[in-house]
């Protein structure tokens, strides 16, 4: 049996915060808002993983209302979303993303991105993709105030 998760997530820039994507801290006069270190890239995949696995989201499973996650390095919540999928009876097959970004320029960062997220997942990098564009200056991402990326994730069942 096999089951498909669609995850999206986006943040705005922030000053004084490092820029983390797919658990790289990419070089940037400015990161991204939020609770956590605000790692748009694994909030999207953490989501799609949780979709396809009918777990609701991250927001659910890490609230940003509890101070536990304050912070919080978001590939150690990816190893916990991991982590969880094995117990239900799953493993992910594969998972694929796409960042869209006005600047920082992230191609140099991909490979690094794929590598950190599929030891996060407990997966062989040739199972997760990283793709990235940008919106040709359109919205908010165009005007260069945050960042959007979207997921998706195939999960199979161990006992299939």
């Amino acid at each position: 049996m096999l089951r498909i998760g669609h995850g999206f997530d986006v943040h705005a820039f922030a000053e004084g915060r490092p820029l983390v994507l797919g658990g790289v801290t990419v070089p940037s006069a400015r990161g991204l808002a939020g609770h956590s270190d605000a790692d748009v890239v694994a909030h999207a995949v953490m989501d799609a993983v949780l979709g396809a696995l009918r777990a609701g989201d991250i927001g659910k499973l890490f609230p940003d209302t509890d101070p536990a996650y304050e912070g919080a390095d978001s590939l150690g919540l990816m190893r916990q979303v991991a982590a969880l999928v094995r117990e239900r009876g799953w493993r992910v097959a594969d998972v694929d993303c796409t960042i869209a970004a006005q600047a920082p320029k992230l191609a140099p960062y991909r490979e690094e991105m794929r590598a950190r997220m599929a030891a996060a997942l407990g997966v062989d990098v040739e199972q997760v993709g990283v793709k990235a564009t940008t919106t040709e200056r359109l919205g908010f991402v165009g005007r260069e105030e945050g960042i959007a990326a979207w997921a998706v994730a195939l999960l199979e069942r161990l006992d299939a």
